[in-house]
C-alpha cells in the first residue's frame, strides 16, 4: 500500500514523501513542480540534484530531479522560474502537483503522479491560460545521477529487400561530436555514458517508435516508457526521445507531439516509471530481454 507523509528537508524544506515498500518519491511544495528523489524505499536517489539551488527568487534555478517544460526550446519561454509554492492533492489514489500560471508564458503545468503495483505513471499537463492559441510540446526531463549508461533502443533490424525507407529520424545539436566516446551507435541500442571527466556537453534525439528509454546506475535499472504517434508532428525535427549529457549528470528527456492549445486547452504526455534490480552486466540483448518481460498495468 502506498502511503503520503509531508516530511523536512535540509535543503529543499517542506516535501512529500510517497513510499510503498518498493519505491519513494519525493516532492518538494516550496517550489517547482518537481520530483526531486525516486528509488528504492529508504535507498539512495537515481536523480541528480543541484548541492545549492540558490537565485534570485525571479530566475531560473537547476534544482534537478525530473521536471515539466514545454518545447520548442527557447530562452525565455523554456526558462520560466519555478521557484514559488505549489499546490497538491492526495486523494489515497493520485497525487495531483499544480503550479501557478507562469506569468510570461500564461502556461499552467500540472503533474498527476498515480502510483501502480511496481511502478509509477506519471501523466504531464500543460494547461493554455491565454486568450489566445499557443502552439507547443510538453517536455519531461528526468535528470540522472552521474556515473550511469542511458540506453535507446534502435527501430527493429529488417532485410534490405523489406526496407526501401527510412525508419528513424536522428537529430544532432552543434555542439554534439559525432565520434565522441561517451555515444555508442550499437545495433540494437545506441548508448550514452555519463562521464563526469567530460569537457563539454552532448545531446542527441531521435524518434522512437518503441516508446521507452533507460539507464543503468550500478545494479539498478530505471525504465520509462511513453507512447508514439507515428503520424503526429513532434519538436526538434521529429524527436520524442532526447538525451543530454554533461560532466555533472545525465538528462532522459521525451516529448509529446507538437500541439495547438486553444484558451483553457490542455496536453497530456504520459510516462512509466519502474525501478529493477540487476544481477548481471547489461549487454545491448540482456537489456532488450529486461524490457521485453515488464508488464504494462
Amino acid at each position: 500500500m502506498w502511503r503520503l507523509e509531508e516530511i523536512d528537508h535540509p535543503d529543499w524544506r517542506a516535501c512529500l514523501r510517497l513510499t510503498n515498500d518498493l519505491l519513494e518519491l519525493r516532492i518538494p511544495t516550496q517550489f517547482g513542480i518537481r520530483i526531486l528523489h525516486f528509488g528504492w524505499a529508504g535507498g539512495e536517489n537515481i536523480f541528480w540534484t543541484e548541492p545549492t539551488a540558490s537565485g534570485a527568487p525571479d530566475t531560473w534555478r537547476v534544482y534537478g530531479g525530473h521536471r515539466l517544460w514545454h518545447a520548442p526550446e527557447h530562452p525565455v519561454r523554456t526558462y520560466q522560474p519555478d521557484n514559488a509554492p505549489i499546490e497538491w492533492r492526495w486523494d489515497g489514489a493520485q497525487l495531483l502537483l499544480r503550479q501557478p500560471t507562469e506569468p510570461q508564458t500564461g502556461i499552467q503545468k500540472e503533474i498527476m503522479i498515480t502510483p501502480l503495483r511496481d511502478s509509477v505513471q506519471v501523466r504531464h499537463r500543460l494547461i493554455n491560460r491565454n486568450l489566445w492559441e499557443v502552439r507547443l510540446a510538453a517536455w519531461a526531463l528526468s535528470v540522472m545521477r552521474p556515473g550511469g549508461v542511458a540506453w535507446i533502443p534502435q527501430e527493429p533490424y529488417r532485410p534490405h529487400s523489406e526496407a526501401l525507407l527510412p525508419v528513424r529520424r536522428v537529430a544532432l545539436w552543434a555542439y554534439t561530436d559525432m565520434s565522441d566516446s561517451r555515444l555508442r551507435w550499437g545495433a540494437r541500442m545506441i548508448q550514452v555514458h555519463q562521464d563526469p571527466s567530460a569537457t563539454h556537453p552532448l545531446k542527441i534525439g531521435v524518434s522512437n517508435s518503441l516508446g521507452w528509454m533507460a539507464y543503468v546506475l550500478g545494479e539498478t535499472l530505471f525504465v520509462k516508457r511513453y507512447a508514439f504517434d507515428p503520424d503526429a508532428e513532434y519538436p526538434d525535427f521529429g524527436c520524442n526521445t532526447e538525451l543530454f549529457t554533461n560532466a555533472d549528470m545525465l538528462e532522459l528527456e521525451t516529448l509529446s507531439p507538437l500541439m495547438t492549445l486553444p484558451p483553457d486547452g490542455v496536453l497530456e504526455h504520459t510516462e512509466q516509471w519502474s525501478l529493477h534490480r540487476l544481477d548481471r552486466p547489461m549487454t545491448d540483448e540482456s537489456l532488450l530481454e529486461v524490457v521485453a518481460a515488464l508488464s504494462l498495468e
